[in-house]
Order: C-alpha cells, then sequence, then structure tokens
C-alpha cells in the first residue's frame, strides 16, 4: 500500500490525476488481469501469523512437538481482503491498513469473502461499485484535506463524472451508451437530412406529402419553434387535401401519414397502400401507381 500513502496531491488537476491513476489500476484489476485477481481472493487462501515459541508451550505438550525444535508456529486464518489502486495505475490486493485512524480511506473490507457466494459476474461488478465510491472518498478527502472550496469541488466532481465509472465498464454499460449516444445521434442527423429533402421535394413539385411524427415523441427545445412552424404547415396541407381520398383504399387523406402522387394519374396514394416508403421516395425521380405501371405494360 505504499503507491499512494506518500503521496498528496494538492491542487484539482492533481487530484484528479490521482483519480484517474488508481481508477486505471482498478480497472486493470477487473478486467485485462481478472485471472489474477480473482485467484488472489480466493477465500480459501488464509493468511499466515507467525506465534512465538513462548506462547506455545501448552500447544506443544498436546501436539507431542519437542519444544527444543520448535521455533515458532505456523497458524493460518482468514482474513479481510481489500482492493487497492494506486496513482501509478498499479492494483494490489492487500490487507487494510493497521493504523487507525488510516493515512487514507479504506476501501470495501472482505471482498474475497463474498467471492464464491455468488456468480463472477455479479461479484466482480460488486466489487466495481465498492471500488468507484473508494476512489470517490479518495479524490474528496484531498479536497477537504487541502481546503478546495465550492468551485473547486464542483470543478473536481465535473472532471470525474466525465469517465465512465469502474462499474459501467466491468458490466459493458459505458459501451452501450456510448453506442446509444451515437445512434441517437445519427438518427437525428438523418431525420433532419431526410425532413429538409421532405419540405424541398414538396415545395418543388407537390409530389411528397410531409410525414408528421407521432404526438408522444420528445422533441430538443431547440426544434420548439420549427414545430410550430411545421404544424401551420400541416393545417394548411389539411386543408388543402381534406377532402383528398387515397387510391387503393379509397380512405381520406390525414397528415400524420406518408402519401405519393402519382406523376401520371395524379391520384394519391397511402404509402402503405403502395407499399412505398419515405426513404425509398426520396430515390424516385418520377412515380407511377401501379395501375399506370401497368398500362404502360401492355403491348
Amino acid at each position: 500500500m505504499d503507491g499512494g500513502a506518500q503521496y498528496n496531491p494538492r491542487t484539482v488537476e492533481e487530484v484528479f490525476r490521482d483519480f484517474k491513476g488508481r481508477r486505471a489500476g482498478m480497472i486493470k484489476a477487473l478486467t485485462t488481469d481478472v485471472e489474477d485477481f480473482y485467484q488472489q481472493c480466493d477465500p480459501g487462501n488464509m493468511r499466515v501469523i507467525l506465534v512465538k515459541q513462548q506462547l506455545l508451550g501448552s500447544t506443544c505438550r498436546k501436539l507431542q512437538w519437542p519444544r527444543a525444535r520448535v521455533s515458532e508456529v505456523v497458524f493460518r486464518k482468514k482474513e479481510n481482503l481489500c482492493l487497492y489502486g494506486f496513482p501509478n495505475e498499479q492494483w494490489e490486493v492487500n490487507l487494510p491498513a493497521e493504523e487507525v485512524p488510516p493515512e487514507l480511506p479504506e476501501p470495501a473490507l472482505g471482498i474475497n469473502f463474498a467471492r464464491d457466494g455468488m456468480q463472477e459476474k455479479d461479484w466482480l461488478s460488486l466489487v466495481a461499485v465498492h471500488s468507484d465510491a473508494w476512489l470517490l472518498a479518495v479524490a474528496f478527502y484531498f479536497g477537504a484535506r487541502f481546503g478546495f472550496d465550492k468551485a473547486d469541488r464542483k470543478r473536481l466532481f465535473t472532471m470525474i463524472n466525465e469517465l465512465p465509472t469502474i462499474f459501467e465498464v466491468v458490466t459493458g454499460s459505458a459501451k452501450k451508451q456510448t453506442k446509444e449516444k451515437s445512434s441517437v445521434s445519427n438518427h437525428s442527423s438523418n431525420k433532419s437530412k431526410s425532413s429538409s429533402k421532405g419540405l424541398q421535394q414538396s415545395s418543388e413539385s407537390g409530389k411528397y406529402s410531409k410525414s408528421v411524427q407521432p404526438k408522444d415523441e420528445v422533441q430538443p427545445k431547440d426544434d420548439v419553434q420549427s414545430k410550430d412552424e411545421d404544424e401551420g404547415l400541416d393545417e394548411e396541407e389539411e386543408e388543402e387535401h381534406g377532402d383528398t381520398l387515397c387510391g387503393a383504399c379509397g380512405e381520406n387523406y390525414a397528415a400524420d401519414e406518408f402519401w405519393i402522387c402519382c406523376d401520371i394519374c395524379e391520384k394519391w396514394f397511402h404509402g402503405k397502400c403502395v407499399k412505398i416508403t419515405p426513404a425509398r421516395a426520396e430515390h424516385i425521380k418520377q412515380y407511377k401507381c401501379p395501375s399506370c405501371s401497368n398500362k404502360r405494360a401492355r403491348p
């Protein structure tokens, strides 16, 4: 445990650097070095305690050991073990500090005892949660010790909060969150491009009817103004096409459905009735409804 006892970071940047080093070491223990870490936490491995001969007179007699040959007897018992992370990105499984109070906050005790009582992934997740709590305790211990004010504490937490927790790394949820954010971002980007293309095509040729999103879909605040403008366009569009019937099913026009107009007979159709999606419609230069297509196909 010498990796952190003599190192006292004094600025926000130094405390954050200390945090990242300890975090990297503990992540290493729970991921790339997990086999070694798992073995070191075997609850069957008992610590060795050496007891001096003068305390063992009665024990030697009971066991019929020759006192002259016994210098010390080894007793073994199970101990509470802790996972430590160090600023140099190393880790160690060891006994807790003996001094009271300790130099630094101590990690969770007895991680070895829970190992065989649960699934490995659940045990590693439990250790990860306690490791996250210990890292925060150490970081803000330094902050309190060296008099960080409100602004410093807030800045430190913000810097820490930008990193995934050890639990998120170990369970894989950090990667899932990254993928979800990327997917949402790409979806929003594609959606904006699709809406722009749809509006442009509608204004140029009047061939496509703008598709409106469901009411329960959450809109970003920045899009509130554009949403109001879109609603105005919907009302005008609904008034204009209110009496329009689908050339396939005969149902009335509805602004919340995708419609497409045939460039030959100029009839309107539900996209679902003619099996045309908004994405596919964007690549059609001239749309022919099934009836017009069949007429052209005849000799």
